[in-house]
């Protein structure tokens, strides 16, 4: 098996990420670009098959067959509406966008906090699908909160001025929405909070975390 992981994305920040939690074991990230278009995104109902099918894909562009290829996918998933956008949050985010998902939830609110997060809960999901030359391995990232009343911060990207994550207890776990955590962004938004705290609650780290426990240390 190789040392080097090919990740399959056009966002450079993703790249680093990955990088920093892939050294840990030993291996090497590096950014694997395609043509706009090359690689079609399917149309499916999970975040896992849409992986799968972008990793085949991947698969063809490898400097040599036993090459070992990331991808990663990623949704906003709205309770109150059903799952929506689920995985059509690309889309979503650029037809509707965040001021169209803050829309479709205007008429829930509640004066008491907790229930309004309740009304408006949400999660963020990730899934990060690798092939080591082999076999493909799945990790699985999650981070639950609830959707803000307006528009909140400039940082991040997508969804996230408008994402409230949950707050986290001692070993980083999420709480309920009724429970003060040991970390909390207090009622503020991924887009209105730095990138190192946005990395405790990130589903993406969890995603590869998930993965990397299921990968070997390499010299």
């Amino acid at each position: 098996m190789e040392n080097v992981v090919w990740f399959l994305t056009g966002n450079e920040g993703k790249v680093h990420e990955a990088r920093h939690h892939f050294a840990t074991l030993g291996y090497e990230v590096r950014q694997l670009k395609v043509d706009e278009g090359v690689v079609v995104e399917p149309q499916a109902s999970d975040l896992e098959t849409v992986a799968q099918a972008k990793l085949q894909q991947a698969m063809h562009h490898l400097p040599s067959p036993s090459s070992m290829v990331l991808v990663e996918d990623a949704g906003l998933f709205v309770d109150a509406l059903n799952g929506f956008p689920g995985v059509y949050a690309a889309h979503a985010l650029n037809t509707v966008g965040c001021v169209g998902v803050l829309r479709l939830l205007a008429h829930l609110s509640s004066d008491d906090p907790v229930q309004n997060k309740r009304l408006r809960s949400a999660r963020f999901e990730a899934v990060a699908a690798l092939w080591d030359g082999e076999r493909t391995l799945i990790g699985h990232g999650v981070c639950p909160g609830s959707i803000a009343d307006e528009h909140q911060g400039e940082e991040g990207f997508g969804f996230d001025p408008i994402f409230i994550p949950a707050d986290l207890d001692e070993h980083g776990a999420s709480v309920a929405f009724d429970v003060l955590g040991e970390v909390s962004t207090h009622g503020k938004t991924f887009g209105a909070i730095d990138l190192a705290t946005k990395q405790r609650f990130s589903h993406r780290r969890r995603a590869l975390d998930d993965l990397l426990r299921q990968l070997p240390h390499r010299p």
